[in-house]
């Protein structure tokens, strides 16, 4: 438990701290991988590059502050970084390197204002809350291997299958190498691939597929990084353009919060909302929920620019097809005039609260959206003008969650 005097003290300086918030973590990060260059591997050099990842900790360091004295209000936070930590295989003895290097660059950017009481507070704060984060992850590595099949770390799995689907996004079934079991998974979770060849930092990819098939299936969108010194893309383009069927890939168990959970066993309606390749973990999600419950009302909406770069559309007819509790609308912004002909999408357009209001029971449904920054910011936009509350909402994003929610 945190003393009190610390947490006066905190909240004292959560001001000065939420305004060099981003300036503090660019310096962090400078300071650990120049004096412990080891732990740069565990970090996505794309959102390094993007400042992405700067501005998630500021977030992260911000919330933590703002609730230094209700700590159970920062538990859904701690398990996003928890299931992030452990799908890259962090330890607890990474926690003291963090720590010595964010007291470190809050001193260079504070100056003389980080006085020793407000150093000793904030190593303090770190110290509740690394614990915190310590045996949440202890228990996630255990949960991990307990189950038939479990693992941590990386274990190779060969690509079984490698198939397209559409002009940016292909699909890789992956199955052990050692032909050993699968455990078990959430819908919504994801693998984190690493191939040093690609990349020194691994990157995480949403299972596609529901659980049970005797495979995963993660399906990636081909990126295209902004600039030449951009590692935007480096491990998809690997996966579209240097893999094939056959080949391996270290492979780490399946992690992540943006999960069912407690909803998937109530009779409330589920609303999943797709923007672009945000479909992957809602596809695993939808196909699990029919599987589970044929009475369920389940209302599917695809959001993508046209035929060409939107995936899984027999997966979603076929839903639709055999399931009668599975409701579906795809809609398109920029048609081709195939897709209107040949009825491959339903409406054209943007999501919209008109959309939203006429097509899904959104007084009770519990929504599941995952997608781009501006379509999710739209999405929290538009619920929020229809009166949903906020508990009725479920989505995955990376970054400071303010940047969608304010």
């Amino acid at each position: 438990m945190l003393s009190q005097s610390t947490i006066e003290t905190i909240k004292a300086i959560t001001p000065a701290v939420a305004a060099n918030a981003e300036t503090i973590t660019r310096r962090f990060y400078e300071r650990m991988f120049a004096g412990n260059p080891e732990v740069k591997q565990y970090f996505n050099e794309a959102h390094q590059h993007s400042g992405g990842q700067q501005k998630a900790l500021a977030g992260a360091i911000c919330a933590y502050f703002s609730h230094i004295d209700d700590l159970e209000a920062l538990l859904p936070a701690v398990e996003i970084i928890a299931q992030k930590h452990c799908s890259l295989g962090i330890q607890s003895d990474h926690y003291p390197i963090v720590g010595t290097h964010l007291l470190a660059a809050i001193k260079d950017v504070m100056g003389d204002a980080a006085t020793e009481p407000i150093v000793t507070a904030v190593s303090e704060a770190y110290g509740v809350l690394a614990e915190v984060c310590i045996n949440r992850e202890k228990a996630i590595y255990q949960q991990q291997t307990a189950q038939k099949g479990g693992w941590n770390g990386y274990r190779k799995f060969v690509v079984r299958q490698k198939t397209p689907e559409s002009h940016e996004v292909t699909s890789f079934y992956l199955c052990p190498e050692d032909e050993g079991d699968l455990p078990n998974f959430e819908p919504g979770q994801y693998l984190t691939v690493r191939h040093p060849e690609a990349s020194p930092s691994p990157r995480n990819y949403s299972i596609s597929d529901k659980p049970g098939t005797g495979y995963f299936r993660i399906s990636v969108k081909r990126e295209v990084a902004r600039d030449p010194n951009d590692p935007q893309g480096a491990i998809s383009n690997y996966l579209h353009h240097s893999i094939d069927e056959g080949d391996t890939l270290e492979i780490g168990p399946p992690c992540g919060e943006f999960t069912l959970g407690a909803n998937r066993n109530n009779d409330s309606p589920i609303v999943f909302l797709a923007g672009g390749i945000g479909i992957t973990p809602l596809l695993s999600m939808a196909k699990h929920a029919v599987d589970l419950d044929s009475s369920r009302p389940l209302y599917f909406v695809q959001c993508a620019r046209n035929s060409e770069v939107a995936a899984f559309g027999k997966e979603i007819q076929s839903l639709k097809e055999n399931a009668s509790n599975f409701h579906s609308l795809i809609l398109f912004d920029a048609p081709l005039g195939s897709d209107l002909d040949s009825g491959y999408c339903d409406e054209t357009g943007v999501l919209s609260k008109e959309v939203l209001e006429r097509f899904t029971p959104y007084r009770e449904a519990q929504f599941y959206f995952c997608g781009p920054k501006a379509f999710m910011k739209a999405v929290v936009t538009h619920l929020r003008d229809m009166d949903v509350p906020r508990k009725r909402m479920h989505f995955e994003f990376f970054g400071p969650r303010q940047e969608i929610e304010s």
